[in-house]
């Protein structure tokens, strides 16, 4: 039976809790629902708008508004710190992020609630948003041309990029956590959100009760240089799992030269290619180059039911039939350009990573051999020599040194954040535990069994035995032999 008095209780302090102000301020939540987009459902929260200087050493800048979420814990009575889940990106916000993995925080949710807050310059939180132009996305455009592009969307920008990176992003979550009354905060930070955990656990460590690191980004390493070859190694290794796979090797032999086949004739001769659009019903001519053939395969790498794919698409492209790989390119881009924010990605790149980049250290010759070339790098460098530099914190590259319990997931299989890179960052966690799913990819959190394993770490502050078992459990999608799917 309910007990609606209890319930009335339950509401009532909730209410006044969220009502709570410290110094930074009240907060004010009220009912509202949540959710990934317009096709998903929505999720009950309670939400607000929170302001906070533009610019944080000086108040007389303006001021602008964080987009705040509390998905409440399901038990009446829960524990006191929260589980705030950080977005990668850069450029994702939050409360979208959390919306369309919900189901893998609900184990830990049972006693706690989710707080979310749209970091700076995404979601709804003075959200920094520029066109995207396709010709740019392609490599087509000049550098001068590159620049031009990047001025414009700087000027169409409502506030300073300057003030949108890391830095200030982990003050603004402690004046969110202060406004709230949360004693401390559990963090799950994915991707980039990786690198604002590790710095609000390095600022704010009396506030940090727990932190999970999943696709993780070492404080010290500056993204860019080695995404190419890290794609090109996790792609390598997805073509010899086929040619190690008899049923995979039998349907598509010698998919490997097939891809560097295809790697060269698309360099040398793009292809033309007229496709239905899904939305419009319309038709429409797009180019599929070298560019669009690597935006679709580093993509499809990131999870292994896209990663099952990879092979028969190849070989379909190497036959000449180039039009599955390219709907994956055009779905992606689409995608992309939905989720990020290029202002407050470029506000982070240019500020915390381009500027780290050490021309000498680059092996333009090993980028140009891999399959995504040194396009990446290119760009983001004409990018950053128009975009202004921001606000960073001398310590915020500095490898993170504590004894917070720390739970570092990676996948094997991972194309841009590989194992490696959570054994470079736990070289300063006094308590940590490593755990890598072999042929995954980028994200762990909704794999399998470990919603629940993180949820027990989040309770514990440590990690149980037998919890490594949990990826070897894991199911990881066989490859595609056909458009009908896997062989049975």
């Amino acid at each position: 039976m309910i007990d609606r008095g209890r319930l009335a209780a339950r509401a009532a302090a909730l209410t006044l809790f969220l009502l709570a102000g410290g110094a930074a301020g009240a907060l004010e939540l009220e009912d509202c629902r949540i959710s990934a987009g317009p096709a998903f459902p929505g999720i009950k929260a309670r939400c607000g708008e929170f302001e906070r200087p533009l610019n944080p050493d000086d108040p007389e800048a303006g001021t602008i508004g964080l987009r705040v979420a509390v998905v409440p814990a399901l038990d009446l009575e829960p524990r006191p710190d929260p589980v705030v889940p950080l977005a990668g990106g850069p450029g994702q916000g939050a409360i979208q992020f959390y919306a369309a993995y919900a189901g893998a925080f609900e184990p830990v949710r049972r006693d706690r609630d989710i707080l979310l807050v749209d970091q700076r310059g995404t979601g709804k939180s003075a959200m920094l948003a520029c066109p995207t132009d396709e010709s740019l996305l392609q490599g087509e455009l000049s550098d001068e041309q590159t620049r031009k592009l990047t001025s414009a969307c700087l000027d169409e920008l409502p506030h300073d990029p300057r003030f949108f990176t890391t830095s200030v992003a982990v003050r603004d979550l402690e004046a969110v956590r202060d406004a709230l009354g949360y004693p401390s905060l559990n963090l799950y930070g994915v991707s980039y959100g990786s690198r604002v955990a590790q710095h609000y656990a390095r600022r704010f460590p009396a506030h940090t009760r727990s932190i999970v690191l999943d696709g993780v980004v070492p404080p010290d390493l500056p993204l860019g240089p080695d995404i190419a070859l890290e794609a090109q190694y996790a792609v390598d290794n997805i073509l010899v799992r086929c040619e190690e796979d008899s049923a995979c090797a039998e349907a598509f032999p010698g998919i490997a030269g097939t891809f560097e086949s295809l790697k060269r004739e698309l360099t040398a001769s793009p292809v033309e290619l007229t496709l239905a659009d899904p939305v419009s019903g319309g038709y429409e001519r797009m180019r599929f180059g070298r560019i669009e053939f690597a935006a679709a395969i580093r993509l499809m790498a990131y999870h292994p039911n896209t990663i099952a794919l990879i092979p028969l698409l190849v070989h379909e492209a190497g036959a000449g039939n180039y039009e599955p790989l390219a709907r994956q390119y055009v779905m992606a881009t689409r995608s992309i350009g939905d989720s990020i924010a290029i202002g407050m990605h470029n506000a982070v790149m240019c500020t915390e990573d381009v500027p780290r980049y050490a021309p000498a250290a680059l092996d333009e010759a090993a980028l140009s051999a891999t399959y995504m070339g040194s396009l990446l790098v290119d760009t983001m460098e004409i990018v950053c020599s128009v975009w202004p530099e921001g606000l960073a914190d001398e310590d915020l590259t500095r490898p993170l040194e504590t004894s917070i319990p720390t739970l570092l997931l990676s996948g094997g299989a991972d194309p841009i954040t590989p194992p490696g890179y959570a054994t470079r960052a736990a070289a300063g966690l006094r308590r940590a535990w490593l755990l890598t799913g072999v042929d995954q990819g980028h994200g762990q959190l909704a794999v399998g069994c470990m919603p629940d394993v993180v949820a027990a770490f989040v309770a514990a502050g440590e990690l149980e035995d037998g919890a490594a078992e949990c990826f070897d459990e894991s199911f990881v999608m066989p490859f595609f032999l056909s458009f009908s799917g896997p062989a049975p």
